[in-house]
Formats: C-alpha cells, structure tokens, sequence
C-alpha cells in the first residue's frame, strides 16, 4: 500500500507548511528541501490522499514558490478546505482570490473522491399514509448543480441493487449552509423533500421481506455524485418508526448504520400482550393461520452469551383458533400463551439505580431465536417490586419487546403550553418513589443545572418551566441558553448527580414530538422558540431555538454580515451610545460594567449597549442588548461612539474615524501569555502574527500595574498606549458602599449569617478535556470531607472558570454553592472571606481586599514545567500557602488566621508589587481618557 505525504513528514514539516506566512527562511528552505525530497523519491503519488488545496501547498513548498505559498495558507485559514470548482467533464480547483495562480493541471485536476457528498436527513412525518423525508444534500464546494439531470432520489435494495425511483422537490434548507461549517459557498438551495407514496409503500411490501436505502444523486462535474442519506442523533430524523400495514406487513422507516432505510418484515407471529398479574409474567403471542408457531419464549438476563436463561413453552390459549382479539371482533390468529414467575425473573435483582435489562425471543422448532416483535396494538407497562424498583414492559424503536428491572422511574404522560408560555409537563411517579426527591433540568453539554420546582400528589408529578427564567441552584434566573436540557430526579439530600433518575416518555407517545412552543415575552424582544424533542428514543429534551435568525446564523452569514452589512453601517452617523462586551458576551462584569456604572453615575447622556452571548447573562434594566453576531451586534459596533471590551473582538474589526475603543482587558499575567509562548507546544504562530493588528484596534489599553504593562507590551506587540490606570474592576475593594454592596450580595445568595465564607475560584487545565473537547472540571477538593469538617462554621462558593463544564459535587445543600453562573465575580470577592485559588489571575485581585489568600497547587510542576509556564517563582512570592492535597487545604481553611498571621510580610509585599494603583479611582481615570477630546468630555458643548 502507498504511503501518503503525512506518513513520511515530520509533525515540524507539517507545522512549518500550517504556520508558513510566519516561518523562518530557514525554515522555509528546510521544508522546500523535504518537500522536493519526497516528491523526487516517491512521486507525486503521495500526495493521494490529501485534501486538494493541501495538494496544491506541498506542490508549491516543493517548487520554492514561497510568496505564492503564503497567499494560499493564508485563504485556507480564511477558508477551510474551501475552493471553486471550473470544468463540467474535467472539474479543476480554483482558489478563492487566486484565479491567476499557475498551477499544473496535474495538481488542480478534481478526483471523485475530491469532491465529497453530505445527504442530511432533518426530518420525517408521515402526511396520512404517504411518508415525507426532509433533508439536504450537497457537493462540497459545489453549491449549485450542474448539467441537465436535476437531483433525484432512489431506494436501493440492499440485497439486490433493484432501484425504486422517488419523487424528489427540492426546497431551501439554511441548515445545509450552517452545517458545512465554511464560509465561502452557500448550500441553501440544496434542501429535499422526498415522498414515499402510499402505493409505493404496498408496493415494497408486495415485495417481501428486505431492506431498502435512500440514496440521493446530484449532478455535477465529472458526472453524478450519489450518497445514502445519514441520520441524525436525535427527534423523528435520529429515531426508528414502525408502520403496521393493513396486510400485517411492517415497515420500519428508519436507520441501519447511521443510513436511512425502509425495512419490509412480514412477522408470522407477534407479541400482542406482556401483563403481571398474581405474581405471574404472561406473555400472548398471536399467529397468523398457517404460520409456523414457536415453541418458547427465551428471556435472558443481560444480552451476553453465558447470562441467566429463563425459559417458557408457548401453550395454546383455550380460544385461540377463530378467537376474538384485543378489540373483541373475530380475526384469523391463533393465540399462545407464556408464563414466567416474577419472583424467579427478579430474584437477582439489584439495588439501587442500576438497570437489568433481559432479551427477549421467540425460539422456533430449529431451536433459533427469532426476535420478539410487537403488534400494533401492544401496551406498554411497569409492575411495582420491592425496594424501589420495577418491571418495566417496555418496546424500541422498531418495535421489539424489552424488559428490564430498574428504579421507579418518572414517565412524562402529558406536555401542554400555557397561553404565558410555559411548559406542563405531567407524568407518573408511583409508590415513594417521588419522596423527597427535586427535579434537575441540566445541560448536555455543559452540564449547567436548574432545580425546577415541581408538585407531587397521588404518584403523579407536575413540572412547571419558565425557559425565560429558569431558576438556578445558586443565583439569579436566567433563560435556557442554547443546547439540550435534559430532565432529572434527584434526591433532595444527594450529594452528585450520580443517582440521578432520567425523566422518560410514555413510549406510545413519542409520535406527539417533536413539541414547538414560543416562551414567554422577553424584555425588548420577540418570544423565543423552543422545541421538546428525545433521544435514545424516550429521553425527552428541551432546546431553545438558537439566538441568531436564519440569516446570522453560521460561517457563511456571518461572513456576509462583516464583509456586507457591517461595512454599510460604518457608512453611517456614528451614534452617542457605549458599547460593552465582557468575554465574549458571556457576562456583564469586570471593567466594563465598572465603566457603565461611571458613566452612568456622572449622568453622560448615552445609549448604553451589552452584547450578550446565548442569552447567559443578566443585564442592567437601563442598557439594551445585542445578540453577538446578530445584525444589530454588527449594527452597534460600527456606529457606537465608543466601545469598552475586556476581550478581542476579531481581526476584521477597524476602528473608524471619530470612534473611541477601549481595551480593559481582563487580568494580570502569572501564566506566560502571547508572543511569551511562542517556540513551546502551546504557541500559535499564526495568532501572535495578528497580534499587532489585533492591537491597533483599541485606542489605549488599560493596564493595572507596571509589571503587566512591560508584559503586555512584549507579549501581545501593542505599538499604542498602555494605560497604566489600575483595572476599574478593582475599585470594588475601595468603594465607600462595599460592605452594603456585600450585605445585597448574601441577602440574594441566602447565605447563612454567622459563617465564613471561602471562595473557590482556579483556572482551566489546557489538557483536561471531555471528548467532546470541552475543557472539563479537574476537580482535586475531597468536598465530602471540607463538609465534614467546616460545614458548621463555613460555606464553599465554588465559581468555575468560564471555558469549563462540569457539574460541582454538593451544590445546593448547604455547604457547596455552585455560583458560576452568578454575573460578576467582584461581588464574590466581595463577601468572601477567604480565597482560594490556583494560577488564575483572581489572585491580583484579591490581594486588594487584604483578605487571606489559599493556593490549591497540586500540579505546579506539570503547569510550571509542561503545560503553561510562568512569569516568575510562585513558590517564593506568593501570598499565601502552596498546597498540593485537598487534607493540607482543608486545614489551612479551618487554621486561616495563623496562614494570614505566616504571610503577612509576604502578602505587603506582593501588594507593592501588583497592586500599585490601588486607590479606587481606576474608573475615573479610564473614563476620563475615554471621554477626552470627545463631544462627552467635561466642559464640552458639543453634542
């Protein structure tokens, strides 16, 4: 087999070629000298296999076309693997901006393989008997189809290869353009509506049994592309349907290897019924006439070869032949019957929350299994045990017979909108079950929690859901931001979430979703949409529409709104308005809420203006809101008179003439940052390379002592003005109403009056990551033992750092408060009365307080040496102890003032060093600057 170009260069090779605009000409020449080698040695035939623009860079590197190598790495950051298409039989590449670029056409010619098809499905609904597919698919970089064929659709037997050609209208579906992830074409007109006529339907039937995969065919150069449509994970696209026909056939309108598929069974036998009664498990089989009946019914504990064996001859009932069935008419069925004694089934039941699930088959004369599948007519039960537990009757998506003993769970029976726009969703929760327990709706992803409250009563419960104001474990209500919420029971005294209890849906009620509803009237805004939708077929969630309309949303538009929009607004007046971001849009904090409430305070007639990210953060009733990346965000930036961000806003923003641009930023280096990292794993050429341009957008940057100023300078290459101020954030610690700002703080919280509080508060790990590649909680503190010994007399506030997710141990009883979510970090710092923390930056801050500092260092080598760096030795000045075990800082806590009494000299002296300004007039200064010159600025007349 031939080896491909990345198996015969370097992981340096390949890192000079990604980082080539900002290499060396050593490096430069090196890699042209590795490039030709390879190339002389083993043709160009290694560079099968590669992506074509990825091509066309090793092409150039061994050529030594160095200024022509920079254009294309530098438009492949623009755009991913991004180009045009040229040629109907003999397709070619052109890259964006590049047409004049002379390139061999060995090198620019388009494989089939170069040109990769996406089919989507999004959707499926049956429109009375006829079955309607909708989805979208595409060309990579072929948003328009070419030559006279249009699109088609076919079903593909499986076995055979017979194809069954399918009605196909094409439709616009912007989810196709957002889902490409790239910025250079638009696929919207690539949206399908298939439909699988009733006839067609029996026809596939009258067909026998088989299997049958959609496929989707696109015309394009080099001929048609064709690809079975791929499945979603979740709601009518992500799920398994059966349809029972009137000749007893079944269609199972789903998915076999994440594929779309129609599947013909003809059943000769099916299970009609699975009741409990007098301690007894009966299963009704029914028959068709002549059919070959089965002789047993095998349940097997667990689905591995060697589990426990259960075994139930299948004897004929009484009135079987010619007997009336569910419905009490006559029909053509023979009727068996199984029995099986529960005590025998649960004998081995477990405790507790774990689930024993049991596979169920028919097994013929042969002695096969045949799978047990279940008829039209077949309900759904669970039976009570002991301990908590219950049989659970249940079925899949394709409609085969489950059984499992498990915890008492809630099932949701019932979901209504109230005319104000909150959800009802009802269910049962039989037996004690539902004692002392609370309901959890908690994040997928980033595992933010809400306690919902709910009502119980007579082994049903009610849950009520304001998505506008959902209630948080700690801190204010806030709307459901975007992603899937997910329903729990947990025990009221659970200490994790390791017990919780998933809410489900009824299963002959899953064809009520999905469930569209508008939320309640925002603030200054239109209702939201939301959407109940399930996954893993009975897990019921609900999702907020995303921020952005559809023309904001993805790479594409966003594009369009910077390059377009964004650029017509700069046209216009600038407006006598502030600006705000706070990372990201993420919260309304640090230095630029102190600048609003400065200016606010001083009475300077302006608009104020917060952008907010996904709908996290609370905001001040006097300012308005922009959604970040909306086109009143791009509208807000191009005309506000001045703009206070304590993060980069991105590298196509300009500042224009008359517009003043404030950069706070948002902390004090400990660990290296910038330029500082370059030549370590953790650097990026290519961002340090923007750093001066990044820069140049701001008219000063705030600075909050003299040793972040010489380092800013370095790392992040700012040519301008650093304005050595003080962070306006800090002047919380100096202000005259501190202590009733804290007292306003802990009347919110409900924190306990007579306890210490102690703040946790570290950084995020680079290299802990979940597989999603979020960065996850490293989570060192034995919580259960700090509880165990200071939850008399203390409370933890526990406050993620902003790129982690993860839920926190103990949140919500009494000890452990999770407040990451709570907006703005200085009115923790506020309250607190110890400090503990890590690498973060919150260490400069705190120092202002004079308050005891605690550092949880239990992996200072590997951050030191491996991961980070640092700007100097930790060891020897901070201001505070230096832990590794969670027992040392447990200790510490409980022996805080003699730790305080230790460090005293240490702590005066870190003091000089970083907290110089620290007078509480830090925001005074910066507003000044900001105002200087402008129609804003004291004693001006103008505006």
């Amino acid at each position: 087999m031939a080896q491909s170009l990345a198996d015969l260069t370097s992981a340096g090779a390949r890192r000079t070629l990604r980082f080539f605009p900002e290499s060396s000409q050593a490096e430069r020449e090196e890699l042209r000298a590795t490039a030709r080698e390879l190339l002389d040695t083993h043709g160009e035939k290694v560079l099968t296999g590669l992506r074509p623009a990825e091509r066309v860079m090793w092409y150039l590197a061994s050529e030594g076309r160095a200024e022509d190598l920079v254009e294309v790495v530098r438009g492949q950051r623009r755009d991913p693997g991004g180009f045009h298409v040229t040629g109907a039989r003999r397709p070619r590449l052109v890259l964006p901006g590049l047409r004049s670029l002379a390139l061999p056409d060995r090198i620019t010619a388009l494989e089939r393989r170069d040109l990769k098809m996406t089919a989507q499905l999004t959707s499926v609904e049956w429109r009375g008997d006829d079955l309607v597919w909708g989805g979208y698919a595409f060309v990579a970089n072929l948003p328009r189809p070419s030559g006279r064929v249009g699109r088609f659709a076919v079903l593909k037997n499986a076995k055979t290869g017979r194809l069954i050609k399918l009605r196909l209208r094409r439709t616009d579906n912007e989810q196709a353009t957002v889902a490409s992830k790239q910025a250079l074409h638009c696929y919207d007109r690539t949206g399908f509506e298939v439909v699988v006529s009733a006839r067609r339907l029996r026809e596939l039937a009258g067909r026998g049994a088989g299997q049958w995969f959609l496929h989707i065919g696109i015309p394009g150069p080099g001929g048609i592309h064709t690809a079975r449509v791929r499945q979603r994970d979740a709601g009518t696209a992500g799920h398994n349907q059966v349809r029972h026909l009137a000749d007893g056939t079944r269609l199972v309108v789903g998915f076999t290897k994440n594929a779309v598929s129609i599947t013909v069974q003809q059943p000769p036998v099916e299970v009609e019924s699975c009741t409990v009664a007098d301690g007894e498990l009966v299963l009704v089989a029914r028959a068709r006439s002549g059919a070959e009946v089965p002789t047993a019914v095998s349940v097997v504990e667990g689905d591995v070869e060697g589990d426990t064996e259960f075994e139930s001859p299948l004897t004929p009932l009484s009135s079987s032949s010619g007997s009336s069935g569910s419905s009490g008419s006559a029909d053509a069925f023979r009727r068996y019957r199984a029995v099986f004694s529960l005590d025998r089934l649960t004998a081995n039941d477990p405790s507790g929350i774990k689930s024993r699930p049991f596979k169920v088959a028919l097994k013929g004369a042969d002695g096969q299994d045949r799978e047990a599948l279940l008829a039209e007519d077949f309900t759904t039960g669970r039976y009570a045990l002991a301990r908590g537990r219950e049989l659970s009757v249940h079925r899949d998506e394709r409609g085969r017979l489950m059984l499992a003993t498990r915890p008492v769970r809630p099932v949701v029976d019932a979901m209504t909108v109230t005319a104000a726009g909150e959800l009802l969703i009802e269910g049962t929760y039989p037996g004690e079950a539902a004692a002392k327990k609370k309901v959890v709706l908690r994040h997928g992803t980033r595992m933010e929690e809400k306690e919902l409250p709910v009502e119980l009563a007579d082994g049903r419960f009610t849950v009520r859901i304001d998505p506008e104001a959902a209630p948080q474990v700690s801190g204010p209500e806030l709307p459901l931001c975007p992603g899937r919420w997910y329903l729990f029971f947990r025990a009221v005294d659970a200490w994790d979430k390791s017990r919780d209890v998933p809410v489900t849906l009824r299963p002959e009620q899953v064809g009520e979703l999905p469930l569209g509803f508008s939320g309640p009237q925002r603030v200054g805004g239109q209702p939201r949409a939301f959407t109940v939708d399930r996954r893993e077929f009975d897990r019921i969630f609900i999702e907020p529409e995303r921020m952005l309309g559809p023309d904001e949303h993805g790479a594409y538009r966003q594009r369009i709104l910077r390059e377009e929009y964004f650029q017509q607004q700069r046209e216009l007046p600038l407006r006598d308005a502030v600006l705000y971001l706070s990372l990201g849009g993420k919260q309304c904090s640090d230095s630029p809420r102190s600048v609003h409430e400065e200016l606010v305070r001083r009475g300077v007639e302006v608009e104020h203006i917060w952008i907010q990210d996904a709908g996290l953060p609370e905001m001040p009733p006097e300012a308005g809101v922009v959604g970040w990346g909306s086109r009143a965000f791009y509208e807000a930036l191009a005309r506000s008179r001045y703009v206070v961000v304590n993060t980069a806003i991105g590298d196509w923003f300009v500042t224009r003439p008359g517009q003043k641009v404030v950069q706070t930023w948002h902390g004090t280096p400990l660990k290296k940052i910038g330029a500082d990292l370059l030549g370590s794993p953790k650097s990026n050429p290519a961002y340090i390379a923007s750093l001066p341009h990044s820069y140049r957008q701001f008219d000063f940057v705030v600075s909050p002592n003299a040793y972040t100023t010489e380092i800013m300078s370095r790392a992040y290459c700012i040519e301008g003005d650093m304005f050595e101020s003080g962070y306006p954030r800090n002047d919380v610690f100096y202000a005259p109403d501190r202590e009733e700002r804290a007292a306003r703080v802990r009347e919110r919280f409900g924190l306990p009056e007579g306890k210490k509080v102690v703040l946790y508060a570290p950084t995020w790990r680079e290299d802990q990551r979940h597989a999603s590649k979020l960065y996850k909680l490293d989570l060192r503190i034995d919580l259960a033992a700090a509880q165990a010994e200071l939850g008399g007399d203390h409370v933890l506030l526990f406050r993620k750092h902003p790129k982690v997710h993860g839920s926190v141990p103990g949140a919500g009883r009494g000890f452990v408060w999770d407040v990451t979510r709570y907006p703005d970090i200085a009115d923790l710092y506020l309250v607190a009365d110890v400090l503990i923390t890590d690498y973060s930056s919150a260490l400069f801050d705190f120092a202002h307080s004079d308050k005891p500092m605690l550092f949880f260092t239990y992996d200072l080598e590997h951050y030191r040496d491996t991961l980070r760096g640092l700007y100097f030795d930790f060891t020897t000045r901070a201001p505070g102890p230096l832990l590794e075990t969670s027992e040392q800082l447990v200790k510490a806590v409980r022996d805080v003032d003699a730790v305080e009494a230790e460090y005293k000299e240490k702590y005066a002296q870190f003091k000089r060093d970083f907290c110089e300004p620290g007078d509480g007039l830090a925001t005074a200064r910066v507003v000044d600057r900001m105002l200087a010159g402008g129609p804003h600025a004291a004693g001006s007349t103008d505006g």
